[in-house]
Formats: structure tokens, sequence, C-alpha cells
């Protein structure tokens, strides 16, 4: 009997408890807020954090983007091509890219490339106390490793976002004129007749949003992490988890705002 409302009891248990730290990290960014705005604001440390996350994704963001406007020009040519609708893949593929596919795939590598090393870094820091080292020398350690993490995950992914939007888009014309044999022309007049501003704008607020979510992420997890070199793993592990299924929800929620609001 105690094993049945054992098996009952534990999803709300569960749940709870999900919800408890889901509070404790709400609670932990609204007082990094006003941190944030409080002098030193350690440019160096966010130019340096700018340039392990953004420089240091650029390569993974380029190889993702060539084949993925790539293969956008090779599925979409199969499904156009029985409607006699050749004309209008440029501009589709533009928009599926700069709205949906560019802000996701980028903030995914960045996730497996920078966040990951993010909360390893931080999680090894916590468990040799060298986080509370720099407690001990008066040092806001949260203003000093946490906040230029995420200023500058949150500045850098709307760049990557518009690199991997130039690259895919550029991989998928040259797939559609090259070996498709479409009309360059028609390819890229159909693009500036039908383009606006939102298609761009959208994707570049959603990779602002989606940059402040995974950097906060990472950060939160790697701060807080304990169990020695095993935690750091499992927090490591945690963070790009969490963070990835964090990106698919928010861009959800996203896209019905801008859907509502009809930008």
């Amino acid at each position: 009997m105690e094993s049945f409302f054992a098996f009952i009891g534990s999803p709300f248990v569960a749940l709870i408890r999900y919800m408890e730290r889901f509070g404790s990290f709400i609670i932990f960014q609204l007082k990094l807020i006003p941190l944030s705005l409080k002098r030193p604001w350690r440019v160096k440390q966010i130019f340096e954090q700018l340039e392990v996350i953004g420089v240091g994704t650029i390569l993974v963001i380029f190889l993702t983007a060539l084949f993925t406007g790539m293969v956008e020009a090779v599925q979409l040519y199969q499904g156009f091509s029985k409607f006699g609708a050749e004309n209008f893949m440029g501009y589709t593929i533009f928009i599926s890219i700069t709205r949906e596919l560019g802000p996701v795939f980028a903030s995914l590598m960045v996730i497996s490339r920078a966040i990951s090393s993010m909360a390893a870094e931080l999680g090894t820091m916590r468990v040799t106390e060298q986080i509370d080292a720099i407690e001990t020398l008066a040092v806001d350690s949260k203003k000093y490793l946490l906040i230029p993490r995420i200023i500058a995950t949150s500045l850098s992914l709307p760049m990557l976002v518009i690199f991997f939007d130039f690259i895919s888009n550029l991989s998928a014309f040259l797939i559609s004129w090259l070996m498709l044999d479409l009309n360059p022309i028609g390819y890229v007049d159909t693009i500036k007749q039908l383009l606006t501003f939102s298609d761009i704008g959208t994707g570049l607020i959603k990779g602002f949003v989606f940059g402040y979510f995974i950097g906060s992420i990472g950060a939160y997890i790697g701060y807080f992490t304990s169990g020695g070199a095993k935690g750091v793993g499992i927090s490591t592990t945690k963070a790009v988890v969490l963070a990835s299924i964090t990106i698919f929800i928010a861009n959800y929620f996203l896209s019905a705002i801008f859907m509502i609001l009809d930008w």
C-alpha cells in the first residue's frame, strides 16, 4: 500500500520541486537585473565573453547555416515544382530562415558550443571553491561572473542570427540557381517585392530573447553546481537540456505573439 501511494505521489512531489526551482530561478534573475545597472559594469569581461561566445561559435554556425540553406532549397523545390510555384521559393525560404530556423538553430548551436562550456566552467569554479574565494575578496561573484556572460550571450545571438540568415540564404540561392536551374533574377525579385521589415526584425528579437534565456540558464545552473566532478557533468547536461527546451517553448509563444500583433 505504501508503495502504491509513493507511486501516485511521486509525480506531484517532483512537480512541486520543479516549481520551487523555477521560482528560485525567477527570483535569482530579478535580483540580477538591478545589479547589472550598478557600477562597475565589467566592460572588459563582457568583451571577453563576446569573443568566447560569439567568435567561438562562428564556425559551427557557418556549417549549420550552409547545409540548412541547401536542404531548404532542395526540399522546397520538390514541393513547389509540383504546382509550378518555383518563383515563390526565394521568399518562402527567406522568411522560413529569418523568422524561425535562423534564431532556433543559431541558439541551439550556441547552447551546444558555449552554454555547455559556461555551465561547466562555472560549475568547476563552484566545486573548487573559486567562487567562494572571489567573495572573500569583497567582489560580488554574481556581477563579476554571471552578468557579463548573460549580457554577452544576449548581444552575441542576434549577430549570430544575422550571420546564419546570410549564409543559409546565400547557399539556398546558389543551390537554386546552379543545381535546380531556377531563374536567379526572379528568385531575388520575389524577395524584394514581398520582403517586409518584420520578416527580419522578428528573428532578431527572438535572437535577443533566446540569448538572454540560455545565458541565464547556463549561468544559473553552473553557479549553483554541487557534488564535485560528477555534479559538474550533471549541471552541464542539465543546462544544455533545459536551455534547448526553453528555446522551443519561447519560440512558440513569441511566434504566437507576433501573429496576434500581425507583425
